[in-house]
């Protein structure tokens, strides 16, 4: 697990945050649930809290370190989200063989904002890849919240998504025009398929005289072939500052020749490249 002492900081955010009142009723109810093994109130009490919790109030984050405190503070968590993926780590660290379809169950008719929730978080729970399906199936959705909940500010992609998965998810990334520069990992994620399908997807923007974010090279670099070096020797000759900036960094990270060369004769980008005066931070 990504996460260590997941429920227990999750359990130091509630009564940081709740009432007594509140966080007894919720720790009765989950109780309830584990100890019956009652899928009929695992589906209701989720349900209930919705009217029982706000979503109003900032969630503060107690004293100390802990990652799952920045993780819940750096996706602006509300009382609602804390409640509900707190009672879903609970059930399935109680019995995961029993409460994992139960759960699948509860977020196969969610709503947009709990799916939301679920997507955002989903990383914390004790068996994060059981629910990879949904994860995948959220990056054919045109709603932007939800693909935004996977695919954004999420270390899920990058640790159980195949290639395929992945490249789907940057590429869709690209065409919905998000920020690219907040998917995690893609430097490890890179592979040799995805700089091929961008480089198709520049050449038909560039044929219908349409542009391409610059942060979509990021990818390429480590598999500049004969093609994508004619993409990078057309960034060079750009007048957008930071498509030139790509392809430095591109041509910097490659170990083919002929990308080295293309870099040293553009003299002053290779020079800042060295300096690390430009990186991708620089055209995000």
């Amino acid at each position: 697990m990504l996460f260590k002492n997941v429920c227990e900081d999750l359990k130091r955010v509630i009564d940081y945050n709740y009432t007594i009142e509140l966080s007894e009723w919720l720790e009765e109810k989950i109780n309830h649930i584990i100890s019956a093994k009652s899928t009929k109130d695992l589906y209701l009490t989720y349900s209930l809290i919705a009217s029982k919790i706000s979503t109003d109030k900032k969630l503060l984050m107690p004293s100390g370190s802990s990652e799952v405190f920045d993780y819940l503070e750096n996706h602006h968590a509300n009382h609602l989200q804390l409640a509900r993926i707190y009672m879903l780590v609970r059930v399935l660290e109680s019995d995961d063989d029993f409460f994992t379809s139960k759960v699948s169950n509860i977020i196969q008719i969610a709503d947009t904002t709990e799916l939301e929730t679920f997507l955002k978080y989903l990383i914390l729970l004790p068996n994060p890849e059981a629910y990879k399906h949904v994860a995948v199936d959220a990056l054919r959705t045109n709603i932007t919240p939800i693909f935004d909940a996977i695919s954004l500010n999420n270390p899920y992609p990058a640790l159980y998504f195949n290639d395929q998965q992945w490249n789907q998810m940057f590429l869709k990334a690209v065409f919905m025009q998000r920020d690219l520069s907040a998917i995690v990992d893609i430097d490890k994620r890179a592979n040799k398929e995805l700089a091929r399908i961008i480089s198709d997807y520049a050449h038909e923007r560039w044929a219908a005289s349409r542009d391409i974010n610059p942060y979509s090279w990021r990818p390429v670099g480590k598999f500049l072939d004969e093609i994508l070096l004619k993409d990078m020797e057309k960034l060079f000759q750009s007048s957008n500052e930071k498509e030139q900036i790509a392809a430095a960094i591109s041509c910097s990270l490659s170990d083919n020749d002929k990308a080295t060369k293309l870099l040293n004769r553009n003299t002053l980008l290779k020079q800042k490249v060295d300096q690390n005066l430009i990186n991708w931070d620089t055209i995000k």
